[in-house]
């Protein structure tokens, strides 16, 4: 799944694997990778004649049922995910005694090998691998899958620009959750505090490692580090994850409290879930400034050159980190109240079982490794001597507690309930509430829609009932919002659990500037609840350029501007240098630019005095008084024949508007 790194093709040759074909289907063709539990081949797969990438248990853990079963729960874990950010599992089986996983092939690197080149990202970089990965984590969690091993080491960021979450081998189903015996699978540096505690894991565990990835994405360095993996987990436990930006001053504060909220030591006091920790990354995306996402914090001293692909690399943090810390591996779940400078032995990583072979005991003679095997099974003994005598420890507070506390009690019906109201009747039963939440296409958002118990079963007194509270319809109808501005669209798609992703500017005649003109996708459509929408939003009308008609005839400057789309206004005025119904100026002025369809307003130059001689007086008057004169008669001989003889102005001079003119009537 990721390149292969020239120093290993010599080990890749002596792979025992390459070159056999697994289960009559499989040909392996090269080992990319190799894990804690498992080891990555790049193989074809026979029968479809495909890339694949195969991913085969470590033979010596096949034998050890609890294994198996766990790398069988991987695969139907896997199958139930389909998202293009997740890593897709095309089948499992066997061959031998060699288990089997065929998974999608992803040449690229992991994201540990783009930090070890990188060593520090931009905030901008950070958030494009910090959303898919969330959002494939989201997929999971709603379909009640905890990943459990969040790390760079399983983010693939493919060649052809896809990001995709890998390995789902310590995913758990969250209904068949329950806490370990005190050993702890996953990778100690991105470990949440109640899994160290407790090695109980859900929704909020992977939260709490996401937002490790976060700091070590905005910083180049992992926020704990100790020379056993058992001392970093410690201080998980112990310590809260500084702000990123106490190591690096010029982040900004938003990305402080996104990985402070995710990272809580408390898990009430996370986000609940992959999909909410995304939400609040793209509300701090969209919060800073385009020159604060483009900031390169300066890359702090190199960590250790160990290559990508054996499961290790760089911390990137200048101080080394607890080897094996970014490893998944099986460790000892450590004393919490214990001080780090002092740890037991029986803290560190379970050691392997001592073999007689010389070569195998690390250079022990035959004696020496009877001895030593001597000294392991007798502390085996004592171990079963005091595993015996917790057992007799719990089983006695198992019945003091229930005799004191043993008493069951029917689960209120709480349906329909807000939050609190649900919370507020839990209270006097002495119950406390788990909240957790569930899409729903007709309850109300906030309300409980049930519980677990079911309303009516029996729950111990001082129990625990979770609480499932809608967060609202699965699917939803894209709102029709345009004409709106963009605020109000805005408003009315986070009314309907949707999310404008980015806006796009298009001209248009009609819908004024900044209104929106359109979505994708159209209104009415159907949408997951969460989905994003692009508004398309109006900039006005397309500017034109405003030609020069000064000097022109009116005849010929009007259908000039109408052809470009403008609509003509026209005033007089008497410009004695300016030939009689010609342009004498314009507004806009020429070679503006102005909005499609709008006015352009013409001083058009005074038409020429009419002649009116021989012309009947009202005709006259009409003429005169239609051009923009005022009229004045003198009436000659009593104006006996009603006909103008003269007038002054004489017709075909010019005269300003509204200047008088004299008519002689007989």
């Amino acid at each position: 799944m990721t390149t292969v790194d020239s120093s290993l093709v010599e080990t890749m040759v002596r792979d025992p694997l390459v070159g056999r074909v697994l289960d009559e289907r499989y040909e392996v063709v090269a080992r990319i990778a190799r894990g804690g539990m498992a080891t990555v081949y790049q193989a074809r797969d026979l029968r479809l004649d495909r890339e694949v990438a195969l991913k085969v248990m470590h033979a010596h853990l096949g034998d050890d049922p609890a294994f198996a079963n766990r790398f069988i729960r991987e695969a139907r874990s896997a199958a139930q995910l389909s998202h293009p950010n997740v890593v897709q599992v095309y089948d499992q089986g066997s061959d031998g005694d060699l288990l089997y996983l065929a998974m999608e092939f992803l040449p690229g690197l992991t994201l540990r090998q783009a930090l070890a080149q990188r060593r520090v990202l931009t905030p901008r970089e950070a958030f494009s691998v910090l959303d898919p990965v969330l959002d494939a984590l989201a997929a999971a969690h709603r379909a009640g899958i905890v990943h459990r091993d969040v790390k760079p080491e399983n983010v693939i960021l493919a060649d052809d620009g896809r990001i995709k979450v890998a390995d789902f081998g310590l995913a758990k189903v969250i209904s068949t959750a329950s806490a370990s015996t005190g050993v702890l699978m996953g990778t100690v540096a991105y470990l949440s505090p109640e899994l160290v505690e407790h090695g109980t894991a859900d929704t909020r565990s992977d939260v709490y490692a996401s937002g490790i990835v976060a700091f070590e994405l905005f910083t180049g360095r992992q926020p704990f580090t100790g020379d056993i993996p058992v001392q970093v987990a410690y201080r998980h436990v112990h310590e809260s994850v500084p702000a990123p930006s106490t190591l690096v001053p010029q982040l900004p504060r938003e990305l402080d409290r996104l990985v402070l909220v995710a990272t809580a030591r408390d898990p009430e006091q996370r986000p609940t879930d992959a999909g909410t920790l995304l939400e609040l990354a793209r509300e701090a995306r969209e919060a800073l400034p385009e020159a604060a996402l483009d900031v390169r914090p300066p890359a702090g001293p190199s960590g250790s050159s160990r290559h990508a692909t054996d499961g290790s690399g760089p911390s990137g943090n200048g101080v080394a980190s607890a080897p094996g810390a970014d490893v998944t591996q099986v460790v000892q779940a450590p004393d919490t109240h214990q001080p780090t400078q002092a740890l037991p032995l029986r803290h560190r990583i379970r050691p392997p079982r001592p073999h007689r072979s010389t070569a195998q005991s690390g250079g022990l003679s035959d004696r020496d490794a009877e001895l030593a095997e001597l000294v392991e099974r007798r502390r085996r003994r004592g171990l079963l001597g005091l595993a015996a005598f917790l057992v007799l420890i719990l089983v006695l507070a198992v019945g003091a507690y229930r005799f004191t506390f043993g008493a069951y009690q029917r689960t209120p019906d709480l349906t329909g309930q807000t939050l609190a109201e649900a919370q507020q009747n839990l209270r006097p039963r002495g119950l406390k509430g788990e909240v957790r939440s569930e899409f729903d296409n007709t309850a109300t958002p906030g309300t409980v829609l049930r519980t677990v118990p079911a309303a009516g079963a029996k729950v111990r007194n001082h129990g625990t009932v979770t609480l499932l509270i809608c967060r609202g319809p699965a699917t939803v109808t894209v709102p029709k919002v345009t004409g709106m501005s963009e605020s109000q669209a805005r408003a009315a798609m986070k009314r309907d659990f949707l999310t404008v992703s980015h806006t796009t500017p298009q001209y248009d005649d009609e819908v004024p500037s900044g209104h929106v003109l359109a979505t994708n996708p159209g209104p009415g459509k159907k949408v997951s609840n969460g989905s994003e929408v692009v508004l398309v939003i109006s900039n006005g009308p397309i500017p034109v350029t405003v030609p020069d008609v000064t000097l022109q005839p009116l005849d010929q400057a009007t259908p000039a501007l109408q052809a470009l789309g403008f609509k003509v206004e026209i005033t007089r005025e008497y410009d004695e240098a300016v030939a009689p119904d010609s342009v004498i100026r314009q507004d806009p002025a020429a070679q503006s630019a102005a909005p499609h369809r709008s006015t352009v307003t013409l001083v058009v130059s005074q038409f020429a005095v009419p002649d009116v001689t021989g012309k009947t007086e009202q005709e006259a008057r009409q003429m005169l008084e239609d051009a923009g004169y005022t009229v004045k008669v003198d009436n000659l001989l009593g104006g006996m024949l009603g006909r103008v003889r003269s007038q002054d102005p004489s017709g075909g001079t010019q005269a300003p508007a509204g200047a008088e003119i004299t008519i002689q009537v007989i």
